[in-house]
């Protein structure tokens, strides 16, 4: 899979000036409790990917088509959570700069392992490793260095992230495990996921060849998402980098960088880049979680991260209630009308992406297939998504400039400029 530049900014205004009005929290308690918001729901990821890995090492240690489901499972299941945290990632230049181990998307798929070569093709004239297979070899080649892969370590895993300076190069995270259990999907935007056989990790019925690597891969890129979801969500922790970082920032400045996260994400991340690009190529290429099928959920569970932000709540997997004063009650204190509105058009964000998910749990059609060019129902499904996130953006660029606070909001030329979209 490609790797698409992000172009492009929108602005919200005016100065910096200390919100103080009437009934409205502290913006110092109101920054505090996003910090304490993010290790709970980092926290969570954590907890939910650990339950994950015990699911992946008992499917390598006895595969199974039962095992594998269960693998499968539970992949999902700690997936819903790591993208409520998402929100978290833009402003906060330690969670962006970790972002890229363990959600990098898209990547080229052959890096890690066997491709049906006659969909994916042998090579790339953007990416020399496109089909370096890192199971099947004992060196590759990255520039001028000859790099041992033969003992598949965390380290190893994360220098392949980008190697060559190719983006699409990723070699740990969510994408990477989601291949390995799901393996490609070759429908397109026809019906079906990725079909992986479980007997490709069986040591006495191996397929594909190198069973013993490719369990060795699934296992310690499980494993070295563990580790990265644990450093986060230590970051955030009471002595972590992440927070002081942040409660170092003038109240002024901390607020924009809670601002600048929800905007980015939903207008030029989840509006542009994750969905708007892939309906203008009609690319299942373009597909979030495109191995297995899952991109309806990860959108939703976006933007139900947007609103627990937006909010200042969360509900961890064991139903515990996680609240405190939010940038939302500091919007309704300045500016009921404002607040109203966003209110309003998160509500409208949130029914639109689940609108795309009930399609999809309903099995009438995945998103793969939404996208595909004459697919009229799955059109406007995404692009009801696509302007009702940037409605919703746009809403809460308004409760910035009532704060009178400042932000830069992350682009996409899917949206700011549509026309210059590669269409090849």
């Amino acid at each position: 899979m490609r790797a698409h530049f992000i172009a492009g900014a929108i602005a919200a205004a005016v100065s910096f000036v200390s919100p103080a009005f009437a009934d409205a929290p502290k913006p110092r308690d109101v920054i505090t409790h996003y910090a304490d918001l993010a290790e709970a729901m980092y926290g969570a990821s954590y907890d939910t990917a650990k339950q994950m890995q015990q699911s992946i090492d008992a499917f390598v240690a006895a595969p199974s088509a039962e095992t594998q489901q269960k693998a499968k499972d539970a992949w999902k299941s700690a997936r819903t959570f790591y993208q409520q945290t998402e929100a978290f990632r833009f402003g906060n230049k330690l969670v962006d700069d970790w972002e890229g181990n363990v959600n990098a998307w898209p990547l080229d798929e052959g890096l890690i392992d066997y491709v049906e070569k006659s969909k994916y093709g042998e090579t790339s004239d953007e990416n020399p490793l496109y089909t370096a297979n890192v199971i099947a070899s004992k060196t590759i080649r990255i520039g001028k260095k000859t790099i041992d892969v033969t003992k598949i370590t965390p380290e190893l895993l994360h220098n392949l992230n980008s190697a060559g300076g190719v983006e699409a190069n990723v070699g740990s995270g969510w994408h990477a495990i989601e291949f390995l259990l799901w393996g490609q999907d070759l429908n397109g935007t026809g019906p079906g996921a990725g079909a992986r056989s479980w007997t490709d990790y069986d040591l006495k019925n191996c397929t594909n060849g190198n069973c013993d690597r490719r369990g060795q891969y699934l296992k310690v890129a499980t494993q070295t998402l563990v580790a990265d979801l644990k450093d986060m969500t230590d970051l955030w922790g009471a002595k972590g980098a992440a927070r002081k970082a942040l409660l170092k920032k003038k109240d002024n400045a901390g607020l924009a960088v809670i601002f600048t996260g929800l905007g980015s994400l939903s207008y030029g991340e989840l509006a542009g880049e994750r969905m708007k690009l892939g309906l203008i190529l009609h690319d299942p290429e373009e597909e979030h979680d495109c191995f297995s099928d899952n991109t309806h959920n990860s959108h939703y569970y976006d933007e139900v991260g947007i609103r627990d932000v937006y909010y200042g709540r969360f509900t961890k997997p064991d139903g515990t209630a996680v609240t405190g004063p939010s940038v939302a009650d500091l919007i309704r204190a300045k500016d009921p009308k404002i607040a109203d509105e966003i209110d309003q058009k998160s509500d409208a964000a949130l029914a639109a992406i689940k609108a795309i998910k009930d399609t999809a749990d309903s099995g009438e059609m995945a998103y793969d297939q939404m996208l595909g060019e004459g697919n009229e129902k799955g059109a406007k499904l995404i692009q009801a998504g696509v302007d009702a996130l940037v409605a919703q953006a746009h809403a809460i660029e308004r409760g910035v400039s009532a704060l009178k606070l400042q932000i830069k909001v992350e682009g996409s030329q899917s949206l700011d400029d549509p026309s210059a979209v590669n269409k090849k």
